[in-house]
């Protein structure tokens, strides 16, 4: 009886100095919020103030997770985040019951009343992929419980006869079994386990990895995977010292047996303006590949010093296919059709043309940019991407030049789309970030990454596991051509290569149908 009647007295002691600490503590900050002269609100009404502060603090979270509508979240909604993890975790794509897609005006893909079977399709199923999938043991309120298990997977890597090219007349041409890679993000925009990670899953996979415009570093080289080098305005890792072009520096990249192809970087959807990166994230690794100050903010221009017209700027493509004799292209977002027509004319008149041209919609991504420039500026990708075919097509030089797509395009049906308006090739990023981890915080820009993608701290990083995420990419990319090819049954084709505008079909709001073709002239003649 001593012993509970003293268990009690401590409780009571312990609950007595909890309660004087929550009134010590509500007094002072009382007494604060009165005396401060920044938030009206607090001065007013100190209680309800801090409620809504901390309202606003996790309104985001609660938005994600509970109130919003699975369709509805941005810049992806609750069922993209799905889909992408559920791909990567279990190499699915498996749903039930019904869609919860809104059948409003855009894009559809036209099926055929005679589908292929899957042995009339041109798959290349070897060598199969080894990696690990998710099983699920037990599914509880609070968690999960589950096991990897280690499997054999089939590729779907497209048949020889099918490949891309990019460069087929210099040479080192570029030869591409998959349709699927990886958009530029940069090593500092992204950690190095996120990078290392995305190298050795995509490397397993069997596609690209495309840099950035932060230069190459060991960690993208870690997966024996295909780069395809990003030069930016700033020109990391081929400048000197003065922060001018190093044609050195470019041969010597250009001699890298995993450098496939090299894109310039124009512009990209999110920000039609050179990159950006806080000071916190350069470190001294960082700063020596880009070849500037660490722990300084980087800033790198809005264009090319050197690129103030067409004929620069294809000139230097030219030179630079001439002097690495390796592909090389450039990555621009679209608005002005005259512009984009003046390119294609002179690229006629000059007779010279890029390896490609990567098209990024206004809806992608980036790790840091300006408001107004992520929600203003460029259009979106669907609208975009006929514009260049359309005039690809008009000056008659569509074969001439490969176009990869970039912007949302994180499921199979989106790529089918945007293959049906004239990409060749399709990039994602943010879809590549989930599958390592990204649980979409939005923090890329501040270095606070809460799962140790998009950032250099170190303990943040550590929560990153290459070994497990890395196969979560492989099996992303795998189940996305799995689903192309599906795709490719539905519409009658033997492979996504050949899923064109004839595919494709416009919705309507008054519900009535436009042709691919249609709409490409009316995007070009009304522009």
């Amino acid at each position: 009886m001593t012993i509970l009647t003293t268990l009690q007295f401590i409780v009571n002691i312990i609950i007595v100095f909890f309660l004087f600490s929550v009134l010590v503590m509500g007094a002072v900050l009382l007494f604060k919020d009165k005396r401060q002269k920044q938030h009206s609100v607090l001065r007013n009404y100190p209680l309800l103030a801090r409620i809504r502060y901390f309202g606003e603090k996790i309104g985001p979270e609660l938005r994600q997770y509970l109130f919003l509508a699975d369709t509805k979240g941005k810049p992806f909604s609750r069922n993209d985040f799905t889909n992408i993890v559920v791909a990567g975790k279990y190499n699915s794509r498996m749903t039930s019951f019904g869609t919860q897609h809104d059948y409003e005006d855009g894009f559809y893909i036209q099926n055929t009343m005679f589908p292929l079977q899957t042995a009339e399709l041109h798959i290349d199923q070897s060598p199969m992929i080894s990696s690990f999938i998710y099983k699920i043991d037990n599914e509880r309120l609070f968690n999960r419980d589950e096991h990897r298990t280690k499997v054999e997977i089939d590729p779907y890597y497209l048949s020889d006869e099918d490949q891309i090219i990019l460069g087929a007349q210099l040479e080192h041409p570029f030869k591409i079994k998959r349709l699927v890679g990886q958009s530029g993000m940069s090593y500092g925009a992204l950690g190095s386990r996120a990078i290392t990670a995305l190298s050795k899953g995509l490397g397993q996979a069997g596609t690209w990895m495309n840099t950035g415009e932060g230069g190459l570093s060991e960690h993208h080289l870690s997966g024996n995977v295909d780069i395809i080098f990003q030069i930016g305005p700033g020109l990391f890792g081929v400048r000197d010292k003065a922060g001018k072009f190093d044609q050195q520096a470019f041969i010597d990249l250009s001699h890298n047996q995993h450098i496939k192809a090299f894109e310039i970087k124009l512009a990209q959807g999110a920000k039609t303006r050179g990159g950006h990166m806080q000071g916190n994230k350069v470190t001294e690794e960082i700063a020596s590949i880009r070849k500037v100050e660490p722990w300084v903010t980087i800033n790198s221009p809005n264009r090319f010093e050197h690129i103030d017209s067409l004929d620069a700027l294809l000139n230097w493509v030219h030179e630079l296919q001439q002097t690495g004799q390796k592909p090389v292209g450039f990555k621009m977002v679209i608005s002005k059709v005259s512009e984009v027509e003046n390119l294609v004319r002179t690229m006629v008149e000059n007779q010279q043309y890029p390896n490609f041209i990567t098209i990024d919609g206004g809806e992608g991504g980036t790790g840091a940019t300006f408001q107004e420039l992520e929600d203003g500026v460029g259009l979106p990708l669907f609208t975009a991407l006929p514009i260049l075919t359309a005039l690809l097509e008009k000056y008659g030089i569509r074969d001439q030049i490969k176009v990869f797509a970039s912007g949302k395009l994180i499921t199979p049906d989106k790529i089918a789309i945007a293959l049906g308006l004239g990409a060749d090739l399709v990039n994602i990023a943010r879809g590549m970030m989930i599958s390592v981890g990204c649980i979409m915080s939005q923090q890329c820009h501040m270095n606070t990454c809460p799962v140790g993608v998009a950032t250099t701290d170190p303990k943040r990083e550590k929560g990153l596991i290459i070994d497990e995420k890395k196969y979560r990419v492989t099996n992303f990319i795998t189940s996305l051509h799995e689903g192309l090819f599906n795709i490719s049954a539905a519409v009658g084709v033997d492979s996504p290569t050949k899923i064109t505008k004839e595919h494709i079909i416009i919705k309507n709001k008054d519900g009535g149908i436009q042709s691919i073709q249609d709409y490409k002239l009316k995007l070009i003649e009304h522009a």
